[in-house]
Parts: C-alpha cells; structure tokens; sequence
C-alpha cells in the first residue's frame, strides 16, 4: 500500500445494472408455494424451461410466509443462457426459492451460482440447508455495474438430502439475479486458508501510545483481540534501514514472535527499500544507491537470507514471503525496472533462491497492485514466467475505490490462477469506517464520491466490502483461492506513528479503514476473520 502521498481520485464510474425486473412480474399472483418433486440432481439450474414470468420455476418450490410469492419470477436476461431467476418487489418482499435434493451420497458438495444484486438488503443469500450439518450461505454482492459474480458454498451431506436455497428479504425495488447453479460432489470444503492482518504499524503504534479494546470496551493485546476473531495470519514489511527504526530486521524479529505466538502464520513483505515500495515509487536503499546491478543482485540475496535466516533460527521460521512489494513497475529502479526485464528478473530470483535456501516450505509471493486489471497481470507474469523467476502464489492489491469492479477482481483472479498453474490471494484490501479524520491530516479517502457504490463509509459498509472480497477469493476454481490480509486493521490515529519514518509529526490518512474505531474498540468487520 502507497501511504506516501494522498492518491489521486481515480474511483472509475459504474454503471448502474439496468436490472429492474419485467414490469410483466407485477402481475403475477401471490399463491401457495408448489413443492417440486425431489431429485438427486438440480432440475433447471439455469432457469430456462418455463421463459418468463414463471414465479415458481419447473423443478422449484417457492415460499413467502407473506404469500409473496410473486416476488420471486424468471425473466429475460440470464447469465449464460436467455433467462434468470429474479426477486423483486414493488413493496418490501421476503421470498425464498428452493429446491429439495434426496438420495444424494453423503459426503462435501458445493454449490455454484452467478448473481447480481441491487444491494442494500436485509439479507440476500445462497444457503445449503437441511442437510444433516450447520447450515451455509453465501451473501450477495451489490453489483452496480451490471456484471454477475459466482458465488461458492460447500456443506458436508450427511443422511442423503439437501435443500438448495436462494433468499431475498428486501425493501420495495431491491433486486437479486441468481442463474446458473451447479450442485456437485467435491473432494474437499470451500473456505480460505489465510484470513490475515498486516499488522506493520502495530508495534510503533503501542509505542506511542495506542490501545486496543475488543467491542465491550476490555483493553487487550491488538493481536490477541484479532485473533479470537479469527484471523490467522500476519504479514510485517521489512525495510532495510528506516529512519525512524521501525520495521527492520530488528522490529521484524520481535513482531514475528509475537505472531507466531498467538499460533498465527507469517507472511514477510521485503521492500528493498528505506521507505514505501509501491507502483509510485521503488528507492533503493540509500546503502545500496552506489551498488552495480551485479552487485545489487548480491544484496537483495544477502538481505532476503539474512533475515529470514534470522527469523527461523528463533524459531518463528517466515511461511511465505513477498519477493517486492506492489511491483507493477519492477523494484529498486532503475536497475530493476520493467523496461529491463532481464534484470528485474534477475532480481526477483536472487531474493526467491534466498528465501528457498533458509526454508523450502517457505512460500514465495509476488505481488502486483490494480488487482482488478488483467490485461497487466498477463503481461507482467507473462514476462516473469519466459525469464523464469521461480515463485509459488501471486498476489494482488485490490481497493475498490481505485482498481475496479468485484468483477474484474474475479476475472483476473480466475484467469491468472488458470494461466500460471498457480494459488492466489488478496495481499492488501480495506474499506473506510467514517469519511472524518481523527488527526490533523486529511484522509486517503474522505469524500462519498470516492466511495464504492453499494458499500456506504461505516462499519456496515466496510463489514461488507470484507465479506465480499473473502466471496470472490473464495469462488476461484480449483481450490486456488488462499485468502486475504486486511491492510493494517490495527493503524489507528497515535501522535507519532504517522507514514513519514522521517518525520514524527506526520500523521496517519488510514484511521478511518482500520478495524478498530475512533474509540478504540473493535469493529464488526474483523468478525470476517472467523469466514469458513
């Protein structure tokens, strides 16, 4: 994350989804649901028997306890065929559309479905239930361009039946779109296996004075608090010799433990620099500024094994590690700028064969930001394969208010997984709590116009905006989805611990997109933490 300098307002205008249901659907008559005879498989998953305004489709059964059955309709406009399931409602609606499965063999099953969704909902959710375990669901997205997303849920069948179940609660004119389900046996559960925090400025924040209470107002360690929560994973910057001391090597050890102690992962994040790394900016270490390329190479292995080295000797031994951060335009310019790609690469594998030396298990990340432009990760990882750099996962910046859609998150997320043979995750993501400041200086994001739409700026909103990019990671085919970091959950507003190293009087734009809130207390986003 580039937290040097205030970032231009580049929220791309959406368009919002002409979806509003067939006016057609207003005449429907509320009736009775019809139950639809049980079967092993999915009858008309894709909604295309009955064309439309059919308000309980073949293979469907359809209830309201209201007797609003009417709510719930095909219409013209499917995802991959010509027509979809809609709910919609002229006045508040509750309707569930379900399908009763029997005879299925025990074991794991996913469920696939595209959706779109006005947002705004009481609840708007794919469930699996009645199927012998807990009960899933899956909440829809607001899609305000337009495009669909597909949703996953899996759940253990246990007793040879299950009910598929798409729900809407809504205020008069929200909508939902569901199309295209699949029902299918798997060889294991959805879910994500990194729920993680980058936890960089915690250290210095508690050093100025910050404190952490969880949502009842009892003050505890920040760690200790999002770990019960559910988050596993930590991730620490290193940079080579900041001027204020905080996260180098030295910093890096002692937060490791405290990582590692709370029986969390550890994800390390080398810079290669003194300062932020990030597309903006990639200054090399005033220490390595006279350095030949040759002899550049030699540092970044030198650093690299020397702190990880330092890292598994003490026992907390780094489970992945980022060769670069953000690295869009190569690092340590100019030497390992894009526009020489022969010594980027170069580069790139003298930290991946470093880190491979202190630990072969360890995994080794690159990590571009604008995670939702596939057209530069294809060319970037396309040049990074033909000059063989040896990595393990990819990883993506993703802030909806700068690098697009939930969609094009989606899209690249599936193709480069497909592309490269390799698992993904979300490196750094965040959404803003309030748009005010609680320090003197002003807020990365501080204005309703650069606000995601569908996602409004309190802690609903970015609850949702978690919830939701944790969906789309986990929908990646192939199991290849790892999960998530929070950027900086814990970075409250301390005097002090501002985003200059060089200058203690800086202040923090990032207060208002932690996880913790201007009272110190614990957020209802972390809960996310505790995702399947």
């Amino acid at each position: 994350m580039h937290a040097v300098a205030r970032p231009p307002r580049r929220l791309r205008t959406l368009i919002r989804a002409a979806a509003i249901p067939a006016l057609g659907a207003l005449l429907l008559t509320a009736l009775p649901a019809t139950q639809a005879q049980a079967a092993a498989t999915l009858t008309n998953a894709g909604f295309e028997a009955n064309a439309t305004g059919t308000a309980t489709p073949t293979g469907w059964s359809t209830y309201s306890a209201a007797g609003q059955n009417s709510a719930s309709f095909t219409e013209a406009g499917g995802s991959g065929g010509s027509y979809r399931l809609s709910h919609w409602g002229s006045a508040a609606y509750k309707v569930e559309t379900y399908q009763y499965l029997s005879g299925l063999t025990d074991g794991t099953y996913t469920l696939s479905a595209k959706v779109r969704s006005s947002g705004g909902q009481n609840a708007a959710y794919l469930a699996l239930r009645g199927c012998g375990s807990t009960e899933q669901r899956t909440d829809l997205p607001p899609t305000a361009n337009g495009t669909w997303i597909r949703l996953v849920t899996s759940i253990k069948v246990v007793g040879g039946a299950c009910t598929v179940s798409l729900n809407s609660d809504a205020k008069a004119g929200q909508w939902a779109n569901f199309d295209d389900l699949t029902f299918t046996r798997a060889s294991g559960a959805t879910g994500l296996a990194i729920k993680g925090g980058d936890v960089s400025t915690l250290k210095k924040n508690e050093d100025k004075g910050g404190v952490y209470r969880y949502a009842d107002g009892t003050a505890a360690d920040a760690l200790t608090i999002l770990k019960s929560k559910g988050m596993n994973y930590g991730r620490l910057k290193v940079w080579v010799n900041p001027a204020d001391g905080y996260n180098n090597k030295a910093r890096v050890l002692t937060m490791a433990k405290r990582i590692k102690g709370q029986g969390m992962k550890l994800l390390v994040d080398f810079h290669y620099s003194d300062i932020w790394a990030d597309p903006g900016v990639q200054t090399k270490p005033a220490a390595w500024a006279s350095h030949s390329y040759s002899q550049l190479k030699t540092d970044v292995y030198n650093h690299t094994y020397d702190v990880l080295n330092a890292l598994k000797a003490q026992g907390t031994t780094a489970d992945m590690v980022q060769i670069g951060n953000e690295l869009n335009g190569g690092m340590m310019w100019p030497e390992g700028s894009t526009d020489n790609w022969d010594q980027l690469a170069g580069l790139l594998t003298s930290g991946s064969n470093a880190a491979k030396a202190v630990s072969s298990s360890t995994q080794v990340a690159l990590h571009l930001a604008h995670g939702g432009d596939n057209g530069l990760y294809r060319w970037w990882f396309d040049n990074a394969v033909a000059k063989g750099v040896p990595f393990d996962v990819i990883g993506a910046s993703f802030y909806g208010y700068w690098h697009g859609a939930l969609s094009s998150l989606q899209a690249n997320l599936d193709d480069v997984s497909s592309r490269y043979g390799k698992q993904v995750f979300v490196a750094e993501t965040a959404y803003a709590f309030r748009l005010d400041s609680d320090d003197g200086l002003q807020n990365i994001i501080d204005t309703s116009g650069e606000l995601i739409p569908g996602y409004a700026a309190n802690a609903t909103g970015q609850a949702a905006w978690l919830r939701d990019v944790m969906n789309v990671v986990e929908a990646v085919p192939n199991g290849r989805g790892l999960g998530l970091f929070y950027w900086e959950p814990a970075w409250t507003a301390v005097n002090g611990s501002g985003w200059d190293p060089t200058d203690p009087a800086s202040g923090n734009g990032w207060e208002n997109q932690a996880l913790f809130g201007y009272d110190d207390r614990l957020l209802a986003g972390a809960n996310w933490f505790s995702h399947r």
